[in-house]
């Protein structure tokens, strides 16, 4: 029933009619993705209860911990390795199984992963692991913290940006207290994070004078530190099928402790809420859905499709033409339009430098092309970096803290 409701032509033709409207709100793709309400209490509980196997467990001396906090509520409960280097394969298996992310989503961001931050099949939440951790190839990777402006970017919700403050892993309380003011009535939206995500912005620019939106880490990444956090985050019930993140709920996925108004987070002590019950299975939060939801944020905010930066002062932004980027392939009119943006965040995933080249490039575009295959996209052979050379944001050494 629910393969014929996803293929019908009727739903397929609202779902173009919602996401072409500028109407349509941030959280238009629900009702095309999700058209049937379903709970399944059994099929959806995350039993992490003690003597469950994956109670938590706060992370000890050593272990690595990073910016992603579903990433370090995995470790913490042990579906990913508690010292926070994991396999691809394992990446794979807990956000599938934890959060419900669609296999192919799951392919991408774990190859991804391990192509730019890590050995290829292996790669740390955290920054450099120890030789002990990932061996000999392993301590070649710098891991998700050591991957600014490839994975990690500006403009994180609660996380601050590396050339404003030297670090890109720490939750930062003020920032998740924002969160929250831009979520008023007891919980977090779509919408909410939304509006929030625009608020993160135009601070950043305003006060970081090396703010860079890069045209993979910003464009393609940076919605999705926002979209994840409700999608993946919600808990489901029979009331709320389609979610519902309570204060509670979040705070207990970004380890912030105290209430509203007198927060305090706690670095490293992400963990997934008891009594917690996950998406749907039948509804996976695959590409067509996560690019639904980027596509709507960036109708409601144009700016998110902005690739430039600040010119070494703060509210200096300046744009990148996309046609010059990518040598006439695409143009700023053309994103929005039929696959476009996807093709264009994609094939640009290809184009970063990984941490160990052997490989892995051939890695990542093997998981592209499992995305793309059926797109019939424009090809994009390269883009003209020289574009991005006067953005500091760009050019600057990286220094982790």
């Amino acid at each position: 029933m629910l393969e014929a409701a996803a293929s019908d032509p009727t739903i397929l033709k609202r779902a173009e009619k919602l996401l072409s409207s500028r109407q349509a709100g941030a959280d238009a793709a629900t009702a095309v993705f999700e058209p049937i309400p379903i709970f399944n209490a059994q099929r959806q509980y995350v039993n992490v209860s003690k003597g469950s196997g994956h109670e938590y467990v706060p992370p000890g001396r050593g272990d690595l911990r990073g910016p992603c906090p579903g990433l370090n509520a995995f470790a913490n409960h042990n579906f990913l390795p508690h010292n926070g280097y994991a396999s691809v394969t394992q990446y794979i298996e807990a956000t599938t199984k934890v959060v419900g992310m669609g296999p192919n989503l799951a392919l991408f961001l774990s190859a991804l992963g391990g192509a730019l931050d890590g050995d290829i099949l292996n790669w740390s939440i955290g920054g450099k692991p120890s030789l002990a951790q990932g061996g000999v190839t392993g301590v070649l990777g710098n891991g998700l913290i050591g991957s600014h402006n490839k994975y990690e970017g500006d403009a994180s919700p609660t996380r601050p940006d590396l050339y404003e403050s030297g670090n890109n892993w720490m939750t930062v309380t003020q920032q998740f207290q924002e969160l929250i003011n831009y979520s008023p009535g007891g919980q977090v939206t779509l919408d909410s994070l939304t509006n929030f995500r625009s608020h993160r912005f135009d601070t950043q620019i305003a006060n970081n004078p090396y703010f860079f939106n890069g045209p993979f880490s910003g464009v393609l990444v940076q919605p999705a530190a926002y979209t994840f956090i409700y999608r993946f985050m919600a808990n489901h019930s029979e009331a709320n099928p389609a979610g519902l993140l309570s204060y509670d709920v979040i705070q207990s996925w970004f380890g912030v402790q105290g209430s509203n108004g007198n927060y305090n987070a706690v670095q490293g002590a992400e963990r997934i809420p008891d009594n917690w019950y996950k998406r749907a299975v039948e509804y996976p939060y695959d590409t067509p859905y996560f690019l639904a939801d980027a596509v709507n944020a960036a109708v409601l905010h144009p700016k998110f499709l902005s690739i430039g930066g600040n010119t070494g002062t703060t509210n200096s932004f300046t744009g990148v033409d996309v046609a010059d980027l990518t040598g006439g392939v695409f143009n700023s009119q053309s994103l929005l339009q039929g696959n476009n943006l996807a093709c264009f965040l994609y094939q640009l995933s290809a184009q970063a430098k990984p941490d160990i080249l052997l490989g892995a490039l051939d890695a990542l575009t093997g998981a592209i092309g499992r995305i793309i295959g059926g797109l019939s996209c424009p090809q994009l052979k390269a883009i003209d970096k020289g574009q991005l050379q006067r953005f500091p944001g760009y050019t600057r050494q990286a220094v982790y803290g």
